[in-house]
């Protein structure tokens, strides 16, 4: 399937109206049309807009980009639908090892201590943390505790433990579907399939584990997902106020992926990217951008979804900010040029995009990309397959509760 055209989405007529902006998305890949139904459908599109609608209520307040991002992400990962949090993918050993990672363009204005030069943080190898995108954020919010950009496994979870992260056990994160997935992608029989009961390890905190969470809720895992043996994430990018963008994105990685094995979520510069730099080109267009009523940064949030080798071996994340700050080309160029290249070499996904003047592109070289926008109005709008238009879900549909 060649490559998806998807226009740069315009923040329409300028005025001043302060702007902000959410976008998001659920994964790409291998969803069929053919084999859905409306219901399904509406099941996927209700649950992205109330992501949107989650991340909205953030900005809409004069919220931290940042914050706005994970309230999206959150929601996401408390459902079962997607791949990450409760319904992420199993690994070739029938475990879990989640990731997720946060980047801002600049340190939000709640942390005006922040050090510049710190703007993301990300974790690899998460087996008890309910929400990582959660886990992410403490982690960037405490700078003592967690300097590095990047943490793995126990150390990280404790960590997050110590900031009042959220743990549980991992049968928490089970679903029958994407157990039968991880069954019949080996080979071997899906049935019987005997429900994990939730089991606190020893040196688990019991009064930061979530027991309630795990109990005989049955009817989540009676939904079936679009996307088979998915390799996508969840991932928003969010547009505050003053002009900071923030990305988040999550994921459970690929089915029977490897134990061990890293993706391009929490590579900063592959799977996700957050960035602000002054704009160039001279005294005459410099003055004429402020006449405009154009800042002197110019900056770009970028969060992927797909097979993230790829995204790896490209850098496609920050390639995109690259392509902008130094090609000169506008927020639709940049994002499409990378998602050809990926595709010229096999490697199949989408990204969501937004740059500092509210512009947003979503472009994708699958099938489809669960997907959405939200702006002041504060409608929000989805879509799923490669061909769609980004419209409003119709009042009523089911929701992921």
């Amino acid at each position: 399937m060649p490559a998806s055209k998807i226009l740069t989405l315009k923040p329409g007529k300028k005025s001043a109206e302060p702007n902000y902006v959410l976008v998001i998305h659920g994964g790409a890949g291998t969803m069929i049309r053919d084999g859905s139904t409306p219901e399904q459908r509406a099941k996927y599109r209700a649950v992205l807009s109330r992501a949107l609608k989650a991340g909205y209520e953030v900005l809409k307040s004069g919220g931290e980009a940042m914050d706005a991002a994970v309230e999206a992400v959150s929601v996401m990962e408390d459902c079962p639908l997607f791949n990450s949090g409760h319904g992420a993918v199993f690994n070739v050993a029938g475990k879990h090892e989640l990731e997720t990672s946060l980047m801002v363009s600049k340190p939000p204005a709640s942390h005006p201590a922040m050090p510049s030069s710190r703007r993301g943080s990300s974790v690899t190898l998460i087996t008890h943390t309910r929400n990582p995108s959660h886990l992410a954020r403490a982690l960037y919010l405490a700078p003592q505790l967690a300097p590095h950009p990047m943490l793995s496994g126990a150390t990280a979870e404790a960590t997050g433990a110590l900031l009042g992260v959220r743990q549980v056990d991992p049968s928490y994160f089970w679903t029958e579907a994407r157990w039968r997935e991880h069954r019949r992608g080996l080979g071997l029989p899906e049935d019987p399939v005997e429900y994990p009961r939730p089991e606190i390890p020893d040196d688990t905190n019991s009064e930061t584990t979530d027991v309630a969470t795990l109990s005989d809720d049955k009817d989540k895992e009676t939904w079936e997902p679009l996307d088979l043996m998915p390799t996508g994430t969840v991932g928003a990018v969010a547009l505050d106020i003053r002009g900071c963008i923030a990305a988040v994105t999550s994921t459970g990685g690929f089915t029977n992926k490897l134990v061990g094995r890293v993706g391009d979520t929490p590579v900063m510069g592959s799977g996700f990217w957050a960035e602000e730099w002054e704009r160039d080109g001279g005294f005459v267009k410099r003055n004429w951008d402020r006449l405009r009523g154009k800042s002197k940064y110019e900056g770009v949030g970028v969060s992927g979804t797909g097979n993230g080798d790829y995204y790896i071996r490209r850098a496609a994340a920050s390639n995109i900010a690259r392509r902008m700050q130094y090609l000169g080309e506008s927020l639709d160029e940049a994002t499409q040029n990378v998602i050809d290249d990926l595709f010229k070499e096999g490697g199949l996904g989408g990204v969501i995009a937004l740059d500092r003047e509210g512009n947003v592109a979503l472009p994708l070289n699958c099938s489809g990309m669960y997907r959405g926008v939200i702006r002041p109005d504060g409608v929000p709008l989805t879509a799923i397959f490669f061909d769609e238009q980004l419209t409003e879900l119709e009042a009523g549909s089911t929701n992921c509760t």
